[in-house]
């Protein structure tokens, strides 16, 4: 059906498209595949309903700069970013433009199964509402104030080290801080914090 909820995964490495799409279906979901930007851009389906899955690291047109035109197209594709460990900053500024999630590669399938779900759902239901934001806002309310610090330098995309630096604490104490804070906003990943964060409205703009 032309209207039916679909993946569409943007990559230029053919192995893992081609990964991707059987595992997604064999989970049951529709998909289409693309080698690049470009080639996702030319399918009409790319304004439809669904969601997407981009890497972020393709020549040409990026990950980052597909996401900013699909904003510039008002559409309304929840999108996932696909990112190696380096790039978790860029992920995070990523999901300060609008995308919903970023998964790091490799990702277990479970890992990725849950956030396609996350997304389609995210995708049916529209804009998050104010009760979510309430309740990301009460997570964050029980956080310390040095804990607000590191919590604010992660969102802002900067590494242990970096944050340890900013702050002048040791990298080791940046990881303790880090660790009751994701337990505090009850999350066990820096992508599911990035998201908490950003519904409560903590570094939403750029700078």
């Amino acid at each position: 059906m032309a209207d039916e909820p679909k993946v569409h995964i943007v990559d230029d490495d053919e192995a893992v498209r081609d990964s991707l799409a059987a595992l997604l279906r064999g989970a049951g979901f529709a998909c289409a595949t693309y080698g690049s930007a470009d080639d996702f851009l030319t399918d009409p389906s790319s304004l439809g309903p669904g969601c997407a899955l981009i890497d972020v690291r393709m020549p040409r047109m990026d990950g980052l700069a597909l996401l900013q035109e699909l904003t510039a197209r008002r559409s309304t594709l929840s999108v996932i970013i696909m990112t190696g460990f380096a790039d978790v900053p860029l992920a995070v500024k990523a999901m300060k433009a609008g995308a919903i999630d970023f998964v790091e590669k490799p990702f277990p399938r479970e890992i990725l199964l849950a956030a396609v779900a996350r997304a389609l759902s995210a995708a049916k239901a529209g804009s998050a509402g104010s009760e979510e934001k309430r309740a990301a806002q009460a997570r964050l309310d029980r956080l310390t104030e040095r804990e607000r610090d590191v919590l604010d330098l992660l969102i802002a995309g900067d590494a242990n080290k970096v944050v340890a630096h900013k702050l002048g604490i040791s990298p080791r104490t940046v990881e303790i801080h880090r660790g009751r804070l994701m337990e505090k906003a009850q999350v066990k990943g820096l992508a599911e914090l990035v998201r908490v964060a950003l519904a409560a409205g903590v570094g939403r703009k750029e700078g």
